[in-house]
């Protein structure tokens, strides 16, 4: 990995893009679209169960060692800190359905866990970067939803992604495929439950 002091702009794109900030702000604003401040206390429902608790089982998998930081970069780690950020986002899927949240947030879940599903499948077998698979996948969503004059975050999505690679965390095909992942994944399934 890249020290702080050489690469200090990658670094504040890599931690300002981390999956779980695209998911805290995602999540209440479709809230919002779907049913204003109502929508918004869904949303931060469903941030709980994809950003805060899997964050919180991270940090603690970090402070025992089971893996080495809160981004686990290595890929047989991974695979380890997985079922519990799974557990998490399943519950949170399963709550916001029984509980019929508005479609567009339960719609979000769910292809935030099939864009997981996917990328665990892939981490048996090979690291792909999460933070661009989160980042292309909101970007599809956020397309899907508000038109496609959001496809100006782009640029955001691919500075994402080259910070991954400038701090030395994944090569430029981990990347690339982290983003058609994110993107193919997302949208199709966004669209079918939204």
């Amino acid at each position: 990995m890249v020290p702080r002091s050489a690469a200090r702009w990658a670094w504040l794109l890599s931690d300002g893009g981390e999956p779980r900030n695209w998911i805290l702000v995602l999540a209440p604003l479709l809230g919002w679209h779907a049913a204003g401040w109502a929508g918004i206390g869904w949303g931060v429902f469903a941030a709980v169960f994809t950003a805060v608790l899997p964050t919180l089982i991270l940090g603690f998998g970090e402070r025992r060692q089971y893996w080495g930081d809160r981004h686990v970069r290595r890929r047989q780690d991974r695979i380890v800190a997985a079922p519990g950020v799974m557990a998490s986002v399943i519950t949170g899927t399963a709550l916001l359905y029984g509980f019929k949240a508005p479609a567009e947030v339960t719609a979000l879940v769910a292809a935030m866990l099939a864009v997981l599903l996917t990328l665990l499948v892939i981490t048996f077998f090979w690291k792909v970067s999460v933070h661009s698979a989160v980042a292309s996948g909101a970007l599809a969503i956020l397309s899907s939803v508000f038109g496609p004059w959001m496809l100006v975050l782009t640029p955001l999505v691919v500075l994402i992604g080259w910070s991954r690679i400038r701090l030395r965390c994944h090569t430029v095909g981990q990347v690339t495929v982290g983003v058609l992942v994110g993107a193919a994944v997302s949208a199709p399934v966004y669209t079918l439950l939204g």
